[in-house]
């Protein structure tokens, strides 16, 4: 595993390889992520590697942690991720980098609550526990339930998820099949109240205006959508 990506390990053309090298710190990857339009992914589930992403301007939750993590692979950072699984919900990925012992998450959402963290947090557990109140459905239920052992996406061929022309679906299936730690148990959600009034309001601020469809087709693209992580 080569501890800075090259352009030849990555197979992207020299224009997004410069971009990438622009991005020196976790927080100008954050803010060129909150840069990129929202992919509601008008034409079906997409999870599109790097070099689609840059081309398009656009991302969701999981494509933007694949870029992130490439950006970091670049300047000799691990390229990892880190999936969040909830209950009735869409899963949640990140990338994950570490200062000075502390973790910390770049996030692509369209929401408000589920986005960077600073690295402060003093194991994985902890900083997936600061996005719990506020990971909720549309019912305001709290629904976050899980988190996995960091990925290390140098374990993906590059030509699939930075270069490659198709969406990188290994990728999700891989995260699916990571050993994952539970956050909370029935005990716990016992004392677990929901979204007050307020906080759903606030909830409801989107950064991009979701473009309108159907209702027979949401509930489709919903359901397709549960069953692989990285939608948000």
């Amino acid at each position: 595993m080569r501890r800075f990506a090259r352009p030849a390990d990555l197979g992207l053309p020299r224009a997004d390889y410069a971009v990438l090298r622009r991005l020196d710190t976790p927080q100008k990857i954050q803010a060129f992520l909150i840069g990129l339009k929202q992919n509601f992914e008008p034409d079906g589930d997409t999870c599109r590697p790097v070099g689609a992403v840059l081309r398009t301007g656009r991302a969701h939750c999981i494509e933007g942690a694949m870029l992130a993590a490439c950006a970091l692979w670049v300047h000799g950072e691990p390229p990892l991720v880190v999936d969040m699984r909830a209950k009735r919900d869409y899963d949640h990925v990140v990338a994950v980098f570490r200062r000075h012992g502390r973790w910390g998450a770049i996030s692509k959402t369209n929401g408000i609550g589920l986005r960077w963290r600073d690295p402060v947090y003093s194991s994985l557990r902890e900083l997936a526990m600061s996005y719990f109140h506020e990971y909720c459905n549309k019912r305001d239920h709290k629904t976050l339930r899980e988190y996995s052992v960091p990925y290390d996406l140098r374990r993906v061929d590059p030509r699939i998820w930075v270069s490659g022309k198709k969406n990188a679906w290994s990728v999700p299936e891989a995260l699916d099949e990571l050993r994952h730690f539970p956050l909370v148990n029935g005990h716990h959600m016992k004392a677990v109240t929901r979204r007050d009034p307020f906080e759903r309001r606030v909830g409801r601020l989107l950064q991009y205006s979701r473009p309108r469809v159907s209702a027979k087709r949401r509930a489709a693209t919903s359901a397709r959508r549960r069953r692989r992580p990285g939608s948000a």
